[in-house]
């Protein structure tokens, strides 16, 4: 499918290509060709990839890197991360070659004052990670008119009905692999032979934070490890409105 959107340099949202027009057009498109039509409608310095370089990231990164590996690429670190996530975003960053991965921290002033003690994921994990991933990200989006995501409908959820194409309040908001099957992602894996995240020969299908991810067990949702035992399912930035 080659329904691809004229390219718009401005930044202003209104003269953006609307997100139902790119929904339709784009609903039975490839990854490859979502990728590209995102290119195609804002330009390279106006579009960035959200990544956390978990357990399914590399194959995302591998579908945009075909598409341009130049695209930025922005990591929330949070300061909470597993030593082997953050060996694995290095290991991809090699191994594909990606011009512009932006590791962004959290602010340390906001750290001081409302988690001086690091033991907010525990009292109110909610608010850990407003000030860990939802705020450090809406200030890392601030140049970029869109931006690109690897949500999956299987992953069920608030997941389960997301269209390719939507906006985050500011911005136009692509999910590639919306329509994509575990299937689908084992075969990119295969076929681009993408190494594995460290964590997952342990047993951690889904992987976040340190605090708030454990392994899941035989027939568990693979998000069945994320905070585990709440009724929390999101980070929040993904049902965050930007401005």
């Amino acid at each position: 499918m080659n329904a691809i959107a004229p390219r718009i340099s401005s930044s202003v949202v209104s003269m953006l290509p609307s997100a139902e027009e790119l929904d339709r057009a784009l609903r039975d498109a490839s990854p490859a060709e979502i990728i590209a039509a995102a290119l195609k409608a804002v330009g390279r310095d106006k579009l960035a990839l959200v990544s956390s370089f978990g357990t399914e990231s590399a194959t995302l990164l591998k579908v945009m890197a075909d598409v341009d590996p130049a695209i930025p690429v922005i990591f929330l670190d949070t300061g909470w991360l597993f030593e082997e996530t953050l060996a694995y975003r290095d290991t991809l960053i090699a191994t594909m070659g990606l011009k512009d991965v932006r590791s962004i921290r959290p602010a340390e002033e906001t750290l001081s004052r409302e988690d001086p003690d690091r033991d907010l994921w525990f009292s109110d994990p909610d608010a850990c990670c407003r000030i860990r991933k939802v705020e450090p990200l809406a200030r890392a989006l601030k140049p970029f008119d869109a931006w690109l995501n690897g949500r999956k409908r299987f992953q069920g959820n608030a997941r389960t009905d997301i269209p390719v194409v939507e906006t985050d309040g500011a911005r136009l908001k692509f999910n590639p692999f919306a329509n994509v099957s575990r299937e689908d992602l084992e075969a990119i894996f295969v076929r681009a032979k993408l190494p594995r995240h460290p964590l997952v020969a342990s047993g951690f299908l889904s992987v976040g934070c340190m605090p708030c991810t454990s392994r899941t067990s035989a027939g568990e949702d693979e998000r069945a490890g994320r905070w585990r035992g709440r009724a929390k399912t999101e980070c929040g930035i993904h049902t965050m409105k930007t401005s």
